[in-house]
């Protein structure tokens, strides 16, 4: 109870007068706090009952980020990203020309980069921080592109009826009915002599040259240049697109339909690179006009006999456009499979494993708070914030990535909690959106490592202590590559307790070690996850 002292009592009902002059509604109060000042309130803590669950193959077709590389993570293992990509003419039927000839055939994808970290390069323009990149900055792989053999589809019949086409995380390893790699059609078709384009292949920083001629007509003849930002450019190989594409039947270039079932894709694998430690990428091929091919030839414009006729400069693109999926082939670390495959249930476990991709995620129960609810109610205890507090185990964590977030959901609907509905702010904080709901890491500011995620979760708590027909429902834990994304994948297999994983998570290449709820002394004193709320208790 609080002290009955005159001032305390001034104090507390200018905080009320002060909180209820912003929101309406006094069981509101503290619905815009974001900060720990919790003055006049008191605090109880609940014990939450938390384990691990392994992420089996998932949907991972749809994604908006892709993955492409070699993770190695001395917690979780090694993963290696691949993925495969439908292709889509950039204008439908084109018109080739006579007798082609081609130029050059590249595959670009840009790279995310951090615009404002750069340097000179002294070959010309700049080099940038590359963001979303992980691993050895300098590490290679073996990447090799190759004509795809599956028809990607997005639906299919069955008993008479019509489903959605699902693609999973395992499709180009084991005995699958559709397994890319062993479809894959012909030999790779980066074949340029330089190993950096196939072979060591690394995510280069560097701005690319282009050339543009000033004046052809001078005795020296004058350029100057134009920089391009960092991205992937593979010189691919021409006799193949000339005879599969500037060759072609005009009929198989004359839909978008017709021509993917006559090109089928592209498949991107990553083996690793000898001598040299290798990264991962995650690449936007999803967003239009990002991913694409661009054949430069030269044509006749019209059947002729005359010899002397010009040929003419043409360009053709070929969009990476329409069905994708992201393949993970994982090689779990011993300690952290044992961790996701055998988890107590009943007491809950000392360490918390969130794994994005095809990786792991805790279950959260609020048993604790679930036992005192009905005496909550009966006194009618005023909710003002509510959050949990997820500690890092940062021995484990020590030189690895970390997420920048983590998300919080209703595990047993596969929905978003209230607060993260309810939360309307946009502020451009890295990563961005959503700040009181939250989820951001905590940074020490001497170690720079993280020490924390904290999610507010004060309207889910309100909504069941003030409808008894809520469940308290248990909720998911999952690291997160995008809090605007909150759709889901589907498991290929499922389980007891979930059937299908939130999408953000598996576009994520990154996973944390957490502090359980246990009383395990092997949890630091501090450190044991629970739920804490600030009431106002009526006297």
């Amino acid at each position: 109870m609080y002290n009955t002292s005159f001032i305390k009592k001034i104090l507390l009902i200018a905080t009320v007068v002060l909180l209820y002059s912003c929101d309406k509604d006094f069981n509101a109060i503290g619905e815009g706090l974001i900060g720990d000042d919790h003055f006049g309130l008191e605090s109880e803590k609940y014990d939450v009952l938390a384990y691990n669950q392994e992420v089996t193959p998932v949907q991972s077709n749809g994604l908006t980020l892709t993955g492409l590389g070699i993770y190695d993570n001395a917690v979780f293992g090694t993963n290696t990203s691949n993925f495969v990509s439908q292709v889509t003419l950039a204008t439908d039927a084109p018109t080739i020309g006579e007798a082609p000839v081609i130029e050059s055939v590249v595959l670009s994808i840009p790279y995310f980069i951090n615009s404002s970290a750069t340097t000179a390069d002294p070959k010309g323009g700049n080099i940038y921080k590359l963001d979303s990149i992980y691993g050895d900055p300098k590490g290679k792989i073996k990447l090799s592109v190759y004509e795809s053999g599956v028809q990607m589809r997005s639906s299919y019949f069955e008993g008479g009826s019509q489903f959605n086409q699902l693609y999973y995380t395992n499709q180009d390893s084991g005995a699958d009915a559709i397994n890319f790699d062993t479809s894959k059609i012909g030999a790779r078709l980066n074949d340029d002599p330089d190993p950096a384009q196939n072979d060591a292949f690394f995510f280069s920083a560097a701005q690319r040259k282009d050339s543009t001629v000033v004046d052809a007509n001078a005795a020296v003849k004058t350029y100057t240049y134009t920089y391009i930002a960092p991205e992937m450019h593979l010189n691919l190989n021409k006799a193949f697109f000339l005879e599969k594409i500037l060759k072609a039947p005009a009929s198989k270039l004359s839909s978008a339909t017709i021509f993917q079932e006559y090109f089928r894709g592209l498949y991107f694998k990553a083996e690793r690179s000898e001598g040299s430690p290798s990264n991962l990428a995650l690449l936007d091929i999803a967003k239009s006009g990002n991913a694409k091919i661009t054949i430069k030839y030269k044509a006749k414009t019209a059947i002729t006999t005359d010899p002397d006729e010009t040929m003419e400069d043409k360009t053709l693109v070929i969009n990476l456009s329409g069905a994708q999926a992201s393949l993970y082939q994982d090689n779990k670390n011993p300690t952290y499979y044992n961790a996701v495959t055998n988890p107590n249930k009943t007491v809950g476990d000392d360490r918390l494993y969130l794994k994005g991709g095809q990786g792991s995620l805790a279950v959260l129960d609020l048993t604790g708070f679930g036992a005192k609810l009905a005496d909550i109610r009966t006194k009618n205890w005023l909710v003002n914030e509510a959050n949990l507090v997820f500690s890092i185990d940062t021995d484990k964590m020590a030189g690895t990535y970390e997420p920048k977030r983590v998300y919080l959901y209703d595990l047993d609907n596969s929905l978003p909690i209230l607060d993260y509905s309810s939360d309307a702010t946009t502020a451009t904080t890295n990563p961005p959106g959503k700040v009181v709901y939250s989820g951001i890491i905590n940074i020490d500011p001497t170690s720079k490592r993280g020490t924390t995620y904290k999610i507010r979760l004060t309207n889910h708590i309100r909504n069941i202590i003030k409808n008894a027909t809520v469940k308290n429902v248990k909720l998911g834990l999952v690291v997160t590559g995008d809090i605007g994304t909150i759709t889901f994948g589907q498991l290929k297999l499922k389980n007891d307790i979930f059937s299908n994983v939130p999408r953000a998570s598996i576009m994520s290449p990154l996973g944390t070690v957490l502090y359980g709820g246990t009383s395990s002394s092997n949890v630091p004193a501090g450190k044991k996850l629970q739920l804490e709320i600030y009431y106002t208790k009526p006297n």
